[in-house]
């Protein structure tokens, strides 16, 4: 690990996320061999003590893994009406956050890491990162579907410009869209679509930048592989940890 600016030391060291580091070194919360640090200082970790609230950060091993999220499971850490969540379907999950939420009712790719700078960069429309989904969809005949999807629309004031879609028909009337976006609106596909004039009942994030969801299962996870997480770093101008 080389110099790097503090907030991104306490988000490499999993303790919390860029922006709320920025909060925490503004707040005179955080310390570099004994000196109260300023928003913009860098530091080793490897080689200075960077304290928060007195306490040193240590280093830790960036963890990536890739989850198959199931039908019915909420994306959060904690769920108030008790549901199930996606951190109670793997093993030591400290330190671990989702990259991107899915709602309860999506399936698919979820992508989880350490490395809150990462999660960051992922999910900050600047760095255009794709996000390919399915949908399998009614309302509107596949033909005018076709048709429609080339179309402008505007979701909540902002148009949606998928990068790519296709239109395919279903059994029994219905529709399968394929489509992918660089922008991670909350339940922005599903929003797209019914401002088509069809409705979603099922949709599956398939892929999330480089990493493809593949053969997983439902409810299975994986770690990425060095190739993946590199690839990922790549994408958001990060060096690989």
């Amino acid at each position: 690990m080389s110099v790097m600016r503090l907030q991104r030391v306490l988000a490499r060291a999993g303790v919390t996320s860029r922006r709320k580091a920025e909060a925490l070194i503004e707040s005179g919360l955080v310390t570099v061999d004994g000196k109260v640090a300023a928003l913009g200082d860098k530091a080793d970790p490897t080689r200075q003590a960077v304290c928060l609230r007195g306490r040193r950060i240590r280093p830790a091993a960036t963890r990536w893994i890739v989850l198959h999220k199931p039908l019915g499971i909420v994306t959060t850490a904690a769920d108030e009406e008790g549901r199930q969540t996606v951190l109670d379907l793997i093993p030591k999950t400290k330190g671990l956050t989702y990259v991107g939420r899915l709602d309860v009712m999506t399936t698919g790719l979820l992508l989880m890491t350490t490395d809150g700078d990462a999660v960051h960069r992922l999910t900050h429309p600047r760095y255009r990162i794709t996000r390919a989904y399915t949908a399998l969809v009614h309302g509107q005949p596949t033909e005018t579907l076709a048709r429609l999807v080339k179309t402008r629309v505007e979701v909540d004031g902002r148009p949606v410009v998928p990068a790519a879609v296709r239109v395919r028909p279903g059994r029994d009337g219905r529709s399968i869209v394929d489509v992918t976006m660089t922008e991670g609106r909350n339940a922005i596909v599903r929003k797209w679509i019914g401002a088509l004039g069809a409705k979603v009942e099922r949709l599956a994030r398939l892929s999330y930048g480089p990493v493809r969801l593949g053969d997983l299962k439902p409810g299975e996870w994986r770690p990425l592989t060095p190739a993946e997480a590199a690839a990922l770093y790549r994408a958001i101008d990060l060096p690989p940890t």
